[in-house]
């Protein structure tokens, strides 16, 4: 109904008082809202004003959050549906709502009768959410995050700032935090880069992939963001920027990397110690000395792969009816794919057969395996699941509302990219589940493979790690800690540590990669369903391209490779820069 002081929707967290706090008016107790605020950020605290309380215990309260936050969301519960005796709300908590909204930022949401917004007419920032069931309080969770685009009108006049037709619809993001700005502002031609739209279009014509998503940035602004073609070769859905797809490999660096750095800053995690230190249950194994910097370089002699589903498979080319079960149930909690659960002790099994798996010496080997380790030891050290540690850690705090692992828990399927239509293992489409199997029998949660995101909040992220892990004001990772992961640190590769590098002779190469302009400072990933994200620090410029390649019929479709496609676009970025 309101949004004056554009708290909504908030805002990730930009210095020392940007903690919000959330009181629950009316509540008896716990509730969906509370629970679901709690889960789109993670360091809310929350207050309950029950109907019981008296007006003696406003003023230390409303102290205590002025001191203690930077802005609060109330919310009103379990009042009347009925005007008589004031909806049935206290004079008491009308006075707390009246005061914090008068005295701090405030977001105040009605969860019931919007007749009763005639107490509340003066505030800033209100919402009307008329039920106070469990949907409805989850959806308003959503709204104020931004994860829900509100659709509704004010179906009555409440009172003179509030009229019939009344809604503001028109907001898509949490904060505007990346800049879009003409590209001539930062010293890059507009018109080179128009070549991105030719190259994307003879892409899809020629098959490489039936759509994609690409953005860029120079100097920390936005100045190239575009969808092009479809979900699949039906053309029955389109891109948008808004299209989240399977990031497949760069999980290891936008998931465990980053995690990997911001641990190794807080001193809790050192290069040079072993798996052993950290993980008891490779002890007694030729694993338990492979030292972390090794494994990070993909040079500790893990095999690169291990195709776990491979003895899941019945004979008759189907999952073990046993191990897998087409309906969740006591046993078979762990999703796989939609109609597939799997007995979750199976996951014991893969880790035993990485821990059993050959062992070679001291070479680089692109594996999987390494960050499958490396996953675990940030889950070890910080006593979180990675996916809850790098959602609180980088993505809350960054305002990255697409990025994360289990995509379908958040977004409706329509916004997911579909992969592949599997026929190996899972026999079907895969859409909104991991495209990776191995990372799928993990629960879809995995050092090497699982995240999902759109392409702009990629751009967020590789934009803090160009600015020397700082965003917003916030440092996330200290600059001379990105310098070091991905500055060359292998006398047998091209690796950083996580990062993927330019080849050391790319300049003389007949092949360079990832583009033939790209200096020694550049550090990023691909991913196997077609996706890529760049940072070249001289040129202070961020390269994110996502795509899926492998629709419909897995990793058979080379063309985004033998095409250059990758490599091409990133050529034209380096020649829309004047300076160059």
């Amino acid at each position: 109904m309101r949004n004056d002081n554009k708290l909504v929707p908030f805002a990730p967290t930009v210095n020392n008082r940007s903690k919000v706090a959330v009181l629950a008016v009316g509540a008896d107790g716990n509730n969906t809202f509370l629970t679901a605020v709690k889960e789109m950020k993670s360091d809310v605290d929350t207050y309950i004003f029950s109907s019981r309380m008296t007006e003696a215990q406003i003023a230390p309260l409303v102290q205590r959050l002025k001191n203690e936050y930077a802005s609060v969301i109330v919310s009103l519960h379990n009042y009347s549906r009925r005007p008589a005796n004031n909806f049935g709300i206290s004079r008491s908590q009308r006075q707390m709502i009246n005061q914090l909204q008068q005295e701090m930022p405030t977001a105040t949401v009605l969860f019931g009768n919007p007749y009763a917004a005639k107490f509340f007419c003066d505030a800033s920032t209100i919402i009307a959410a008329y039920e106070d069931d469990s949907t409805t309080q989850r959806a308003a969770a959503e709204v104020l995050f931004g994860r829900l685009i509100p659709k509704g009108k004010l179906p009555v006049t409440v009172c003179p700032n509030f009229h019939f037709g009344d809604g503001i619809t028109e907001y898509a993001r949490p904060v505007t935090v990346l800049d879009e700005v003409t590209p001539e502002t930062v010293g890059m031609n507009s018109h080179t880069l128009l070549r991105i739209d030719s190259l994307a279009n003879d892409m899809i014509a020629k098959g490489a992939a039936p759509g994609c998503v690409i953005v860029a940035l120079k100097d920390g602004k936005l100045v190239y963001n575009k969808a092009f073609g479809h979900y699949d070769y039906s053309q029955r859905e389109a891109v948008t920027p808004q299209s989240i797809y399977d990031l497949a490999s760069v999980t290891k660096i936008c998931a465990t990397t980053i995690s990997v750095m911001r641990l190794y800053d807080e001193g809790r995690l050192s290069l040079d110690s072993t798996l052993g230190a950290y993980l008891p249950w490779t002890r007694g194994t030729d694993k338990e000395k492979l030292r972390i910097r090794d494994v990070l370089l993909h040079q500790a002699g893990l095999v690169s792969y291990i195709p776990f589903y491979k003895e899941t498979i019945a004979p008759n080319g189907y999952p073990d009816t046993l191990l897998y079960r087409p309906e969740q149930d006591s046993t078979h909690t762990l999703r796989v794919a939609e109609h597939l659960y799997m007995e979750p002790s199976f996951v014991d099994t893969m880790y035993k057969r990485i821990l059993t798996s050959r062992l070679g010496g001291r070479s680089y080997v692109y594996s999987d395996n390494d960050f499958i380790f490396l996953g675990k030891v940030v889950e070890q050290i910080t006593g979180k699941s990675l996916d809850h540690y790098v959602k609180e850690a980088f993505y809350d705090q960054l305002g990255m509302t697409t990025t994360g692992f289990q995509p379908r828990e958040r977004f409706p399927l329509t916004q997911i990219v579909p992969t592949e239509f599997e026929q190996n293992f899972r026999i079907q489409w895969i859409r909104g589940d991991v495209h990776d199997p191995g990372a799928a029998m993990f629960g879809g949660v995995a050092g090497h493979a699982g995240l999902f995101s759109d392409a702009y909040d990629l751009g967020i992220l590789m934009q803090m790690l160009a600015s020397g892990g700082s965003f917003n004001g916030v440092q996330y990772i200290k600059p001379e800690t990105i310098k070091l992961f991905s500055s060359y640190n292998s006398d047998i590769s091209r690796r950083g540590l996580g990062f993927d590098k330019p080849e050391k002779d790319n300049a003389t190469r007949k092949d360079p990669y990832p583009s033939k302009y790209a200096s020694p400072e550049v550090f990023g990933h691909t991913g196997f369903t077609g996706t890529c994200v760049w940072v070249d620090p001289k040129y202070n410029l961020v390269f994110v391209y996502l795509s899926n390649r492998v629709t419909p019929n897995g990793g058979a479709n080379t063309k985004i490779s033998s095409l250059n496609v990758r490599a091409n676009i990133m050529d034209v970025l380096y020649d829309a820069m004047a300076s160059r």
